[in-house]
């Protein structure tokens, strides 16, 4: 009841505030202007009038923000403005008052619209969650409210939708999408008697539930719950501007009343007052937090208030949700690996045939990746796909079926090398078989994002001490993607609550932002002191939850909002307190007498110019994240990292051969070595010539020099070399009718050398520099 109260407290506060402000700034405007109007014509009565009634619309609802202010425990900096205005009021110094009511409108306005927000009431957590369910009973299925559903119910669960409450399949399996509260794209098989959680997706064929829980009591219930306690536990940010009020408004109330203490008149006293109204506090401050908003608007980055720019600027640990946040979100290829006598090509080819007709998340990767590869792929006839297991379907005559296997046979040799690969890189498999005959296998896993290294060097040296990951995963994988990218921590196999009481420990020793994109991450972004939401493709529910939404798919927008962050609060402070500095100075003019009310009041409008001008720097580009391309450079950056995507297939050429000669050193070993060095040579070194010659010209001057690519020149000359050397042992091949037993380890060792060296070649070269691009 009281969390409701507080929020129809503030949602009624924000309602007046839309109308009252810009009705206030409109009406002091015009006092000001009618006023001087009227002076102009010697009309001084009438003026007077102007600039009374200016000055008094401003100070009744200053009044009420002071109250306000002190019912939270603080006194705000408007009670300096309330001083004042009461006091030109009261010894009729007029125009001081109407040029301290205009400032303080105008503050007040600039101030609201850098902290209006969006609704934290997570529409789409509730917008997503099921309102029926279906009973099975003995006269069939009927669809009740999903208040009635009782424990004990059987109930059905259609393809594609959401599982109602908690429960335990009754049929035979289950396919789900859980990424709602994992946050793991790939979809999982949940066998009879398994547990299954509300929230999640079916994403196969129909099945029983066997409730276990109401609609009250299940999974996907405590997440709207927790999101919005951990919202309403938010407390009200406090101002800049109210922080530097605490020292100077005794400060200011002390030398006014000296002054009047010791000259015995009030008007000296007033006028300390109008000089050390803090403009500064009051407007250079609100220009530059919403200039920095503006700034990080242009850059896909939406912040949704002063407040949230604020907090991001004092940020010292940062929490990261790890699936479509670190990773990308969807599985990508990871290898693919041909069963002796066949080509890893034919068979990524085959199945991408097969997958082109499959909405299977894992599908769409292999076809994404034949795609890029330029393969033409054919038309597969009879197409079936079985929940689960995968699809099948008659490609060039032959049957071909991709997934898991359809039998329980053993497996071969390299297919078990297949499996221990997956394990010890966390990735899934999809089987190829070929008329029944296992013959290929694509390994695949959501790969870290390219900008992701870079972003978290950026976060380091921009001031972020502790960077910790928070995911649903598994530990294995979750510890591999935080030894790549060097995290302090790594909490694995967290649900919302986990994740959430995760963030408020942190809380306690520094502010902390958590950067999520799913549904299951929208507790956690509401209770951290900064939400940050990936919003590009992230669920709905926590770019809702979020203070702040990247609307592009890139983490690298977070480095440069908290550049910008940092930056405008900066010049926030340096504005405010440059103001105050020279507030003070006039204050002690005003207070020995040299400075009446009115000119008093002109005055501190010159250091409101100049503090504002300095305010409207955080408008300007500081230091970019990323170095600004000429776009020449961006074009050679697309150019290369699309070849990139063509040159898989000789990666996995290289790997090939060097797996032949493991298992034979027949002509079949050698031949798949003439074919990788033809690819070498007709495709690879190429592509590494004209990076040379081309792309790191192009960016050296953008990162410095060429001291800049020169590790990736020496790559290039790495790669050359171990080519030369292939060269060399082909030819000693040729020359004496076949591989010498002396050249077998040395020439693995090559291809092993040269598969690991361009591998780690093309992942820096797509972190380091195919991440600028745009």
């Amino acid at each position: 009841m009281n969390h409701n109260a507080a929020r129809l407290r503030r949602r009624t506060a924000t309602a007046v505030s839309r109308w009252l402000e810009p009705v206030l700034l409109a009406v002091t405007t015009a006092a000001l202007t009618g006023g001087g109007i009227a002076w102009l014509a010697d009309a001084h009565a009438l003026a007077n009038l102007f600039w009374a009634l200016g000055t008094a619309a401003a100070f009744a609802p200053a009044v009420g923000w002071v109250v306000a202010a002190l019912r939270r425990g603080h006194a705000g900096v408007d009670l300096i403005a309330v001083l004042a205005l009461g006091g030109t009021l009261a010894v009729a110094e007029y125009l001081a008052g109407a040029l301290i009511a205009l400032m303080l409108a105008t503050g007040r306005a600039l101030e609201a619209a850098a902290q209006r927000r969006a609704s934290h009431d997570l529409r789409a957590l509730l917008e997503h969650a099921p309102r029926s369910a279906h009973r099975r009973t003995d006269t069939g299925v009927v669809t009740v409210p999903l208040s009635e559903a009782a424990v004990g119910d059987l109930l059905v669960v259609r393809p594609g939708e959401v599982v109602p409450v908690d429960g335990w399949v009754e049929s035979a399996v289950a396919v789900l999408d859980e990424s709602v509260l994992t946050g793991e794209p790939l979809q999982v098989e949940r066998p009879h008697g398994e547990g299954v959680r509300s929230g999640v997706v079916n994403a196969g064929g129909a099945f029983e539930l066997r409730a276990t829980a109401t609609e009250r009591d299940s999974t996907y219930a405590g997440i709207v719950r927790l999101a919005e306690q951990a919202g309403a536990e938010s407390a009200p940010l406090v101002r800049l501007a109210d922080r530097y009020a605490a020292w100077f408004l005794p400060l200011t109330l002390l030398v006014a009343g000296l002054a009047w203490l010791i000259s015995g008149s009030a008007v000296r006293a007033v006028a300390v007052l109008v000089v050390a109204t803090p403009c500064p506090l009051l407007l250079a401050a609100p220009v530059a937090i919403v200039s920095g908003l503006s700034r990080a608007s242009r850059l896909g980055v939406v912040i949704r208030d002063g407040g949230a720019l604020e907090n991001l600027g004092r940020a010292r640990t940062l929490l990261l949700d790890k699936t479509g946040t670190l990773t990308g979100g969807r599985p990508r290829v990871l290898d693919v690996v041909a069963a002796p006598g066949s080509k890893p090509a034919e068979v990524l080819r085959l199945a991408a045939s097969v997958d082109q007709y499959s909405p299977h998340v894992l599908a769409q990767a292999i076809v994404d990746t034949a795609r890029e590869r330029k393969m033409e792929l054919s038309t597969a006839m009879n197409v079936v796909e079985e929940p689960g297991r995968g699809a099948a379907g008659t490609v060039d005559g032959h049957r071909v079926a991709i997934g898991r296997p359809r039998n329980s046979q053993a497996l071969p040799a390299w297919a078990k090398a297949v499996e221990n690969r997956a394990l010890l890189d966390g990735a899934a498999i999809a089987w190829l078989t070929l008329d029944g005959r296992p013959t290929g296998a694509v390994l695949l896993r959501d790969p870290v994002r390219h900008d992701a290294p870079r972003t978290l060097r950026h976060l380091r040296t921009a001031g972020i001490e502790r960077l910790v990951m928070l995911t649903g995963d598994r530990a294995a994988p979750a510890r591999e993607v935080a030894a790549v990218l060097g995290l302090d921590e790594v909490r694995a196999e967290l649900g919302p609550a986990d994740k959430v009481a995760a963030v408020h420990a942190e809380r306690e020793h520094a502010v902390t932002v958590m950067v999520g994109d799913g549904v299951n991450d929208a507790p956690a972004l509401a209770a951290a002191d900064v939400g940050v939401a990936m919003g590009a493709r992230g669920a709905t529910a926590s770019s809702e939850a979020a203070d702040i939404v990247l609307t592009t798919d890139r983490l690298d927008r977070l480095a440069d909002a908290v550049a910008i962050a940092q930056r405008a609060r900066h010049i926030a402070v340096q504005s405010a307190l440059g103001g105050m500095l020279m507030s003070m100075a006039a204050m002690a003019a005003a207070a020995v007498g040299l400075l009446p009310p009115a000119v008093g009041a002109l005055l501190q409008e010159g250091i409101d110019v100049a503090v504002i001008l300095n305010a409207l720097r955080a408008l300007r580009v500081d230091q970019a994240v990323r170095p600004a391309l000429t776009p020449a450079a961006e074009a050679l950056i697309r150019r290369f990292a699309a070849e990139h995507d063509d040159l898989q297939d000789v990666l996995d050429a290289v790997r090939t051969a060097a797996d032949r000669l493991s298992d034979t050193t027949g002509p079949e070993a050698l031949d798949a070595v003439e074919q990788t060095h033809r690819l070498l040579t007709e495709r690879l070194l190429p592509h590494e010539h004209a990076e040379e010659s081309q792309l790191y010209p192009a960016l050296a001057p953008v990162l410095g020099g060429p001291e800049a690519t020169a590790t990736m020149s020496r790559a290039h000359t790495e790669i050359e070399r171990l080519s030369r050397r292939i060269a060399t042992h082909l030819q000693l091949a040729r020359s004496g009718g076949g591989m010498a037993p002396e050249q077998l380890d040395d020439l693995r060792s090559c291809l092993y050398g040269l598969n690991t060296v361009l591998r780690l070649h093309f992942t820096q070269e797509e972190e380091n520099y195919f991440s600028l691009a745009p």
